[in-house]
């Protein structure tokens, strides 16, 4: 369902504003974070409890029976021809094998995760790629020149989301995204400057629409820029940012989703493990579905 403005909205005081509809365009991460000291030391133990508990391999295994043959040649009393045979074969070959690793990892050439010169060009998509990054256009208010998220008027037979994806077509850059729904993210309205303000007009009420980028472009436009979350302040007025989407660049990870999810289940069963059978039975729900529930009781 699609929001599209009617006479109900013109009659209730409306029509003094004009209507317009952004797109809040999302670049998401291309390669994963870098660790923290926390998730470092914890994937360092980690990696120390598989080394300590994991069973060996074919190719330790196989190290270790050549040197357990090796050192039964090396005794007084060895004398097995087929033997002897046998272990010259598989020392080379298991030699064979860490030679032709060891060859390929010196050779292998890792892609660089920081590159200072496409992360400093704030025009460029391929910037940061451990970050969310969020576009924004240079759009002409009266005699201003801002930055915004890109914006076009409604026109009439448009629902507001066909006006935020014109608003995506417009850009001198071609983007393809994925539209999040038909229902607005957010609202911002500013007056304009006095001496353009009209009878019909006074000023504009700016519907967000958030998208997610499916296919980067490779040009770039020096009227679009691409902008980490902690770059927006210098860019956006601070206005336009309380009312802009929340959380701009920040969306919830995966993993609070989940706690959230799973710990708003578990109090709705002890509420409702309340009603029918007492706190006992609560006590044992809370000792059982673990901490979760503790802390949104």
């Amino acid at each position: 369902m699609s929001l599209k403005p009617g006479p109900a909205s013109q009659s209730a005081g409306l029509a003094r504003y004009s209507l317009a509809a952004a797109v809040y365009v999302q670049r998401l991460p291309v390669v994963s974070a870098d660790w923290s000291p926390t998730e470092q030391r914890f994937r360092d133990m980690m990696a120390q409890m598989e080394l300590e508990k994991s069973l060996l391999s074919d190719h330790e295994l196989r190290l270790i029976e050549d040197a357990e043959r090796l050192k039964r040649k090396q005794a007084d009393d060895y004398d097995s021809d087929e033997e002897d045979v046998q272990m010259d074969q598989d020392i080379v070959l298991a030699q064979d094998l860490e030679d032709s690793w060891e060859h390929k990892f010196r050779n292998m050439q890792f892609t660089p995760r920081v590159r200072d010169d496409v992360d400093q060009d704030l025009s460029s998509v391929q910037r940061c790629l451990m970050d969310f990054l969020v576009l924004v256009s240079e759009h002409a208010v009266g005699d201003q020149k801002l930055w915004l998220l890109p914006q076009r008027e409604w026109q009439e037979g448009e629902t507001l989301r066909q006006t935020a994806e014109r608003a995506l077509a417009s850009l001198p850059v071609g983007l393809e995204a994925t539209f999040l729904g038909n229902a607005p993210c957010g609202v911002y309205k500013y007056k304009l400057p006095k001496p353009l303000r009209t009878d019909s007009s006074i000023g504009t009420k700016v519907f967000f629409f958030k998208a997610v980028l499916s296919e980067p472009s490779a040009s770039s436009h020096s009227a679009l820029l691409w902008l980490k979350k902690s770059e927006l302040q210098s860019y956006l007025k601070p206005s336009y940012m309380m009312k802009a989407p929340k959380n701009l660049c920040a969306p919830a990870p995966v993993f609070a989703l989940r706690l959230h999810s799973r710990a708003t289940v578990a109090s709705v069963a002890c509420l409702r493990l309340q009603r029918q059978s007492g706190a006992k039975q609560q006590q044992q729900l809370l000792a059982c579905g673990g901490g979760v529930c503790r802390s949104y009781l």
